[in-house]
């Protein structure tokens, strides 16, 4: 019982700022407002590529990102970045065309694996956080906590359709365009960190 108990306490230390840095809670309504209009077959599709690609680069990243960035010659900040660019360009094209002249997602593989594996789910903040827990509690518990974190991804990713069936097609369409906004102001943040740490 102490021997479970001993494990849980840094399970916990790892899991809450993992869990911060995620931010699944937040990530959520940006898929529900990317997928609202696809099949189920084609969430599924999003689903399984955006949790393949987050767990793929945070378990890659987990084990050899510090090797990574040394041999590319990368920075957290450059990370921070690209990332911001990427989400902001996302951000603006839906919150500027109309819902009514919005193009269909024909890729939603490509839209699984970016934005919403990476750098949303695996972002610059989740990343850079797996490598201080990893300092500080093992590679063991920081994996268990990742995994934990992961799940909790999915199975708010997996409710998504009760969610729209509840809120409705309207309230699905007013949420996709508050959350755009929303999306801009973090690519912004994500964009100034950067910055700020390339100045400081």
């Amino acid at each position: 019982m102490d021997a479970i108990f001993d494990n849980f306490i840094p399970f916990s230390l790892a899991f809450l700022p993992l869990f911060v840095a995620m931010e699944p809670i937040g990530v959520f309504p940006i898929y529900l407002s990317m997928t609202r209009r696809m099949e189920a077959k084609e969430k599924r599709v999003v689903l399984f590529y955006s949790m393949l690609t987050a767990t793929a680069i945070t378990v890659a990243f987990l084990a050899a990102g510090r090797l990574l960035f040394l041999v590319l010659g990368i920075t957290v900040a450059d990370f921070q970045i690209a990332g911001g660019l990427i989400l902001l360009s996302i951000a603006i094209t839906d919150v500027v065309v109309a819902a009514r002249v919005v193009p269909e997602v024909k890729h939603t593989a490509g839209v699984g694996i970016v934005p919403l594996g990476t750098p949303l789910i695996a972002g610059p903040a989740a990343l850079t956080t797996l490598l201080m827990l990893s300092d500080l509690y093992g590679f063991a518990v920081t994996f268990s906590a990742l995994i934990a974190n992961l799940f909790i991804v999915w199975f708010a990713f997996q409710s998504s359709d009760r969610i729209i069936n509840s809120i409705g097609e309207r309230g699905a369409l007013g949420i996709s365009k508050v959350i755009s906004l929303l999306l801009a102001a973090i690519a912004v943040m994500m964009i100034r960190r950067g910055i700020q740490s390339f100045i400081m």
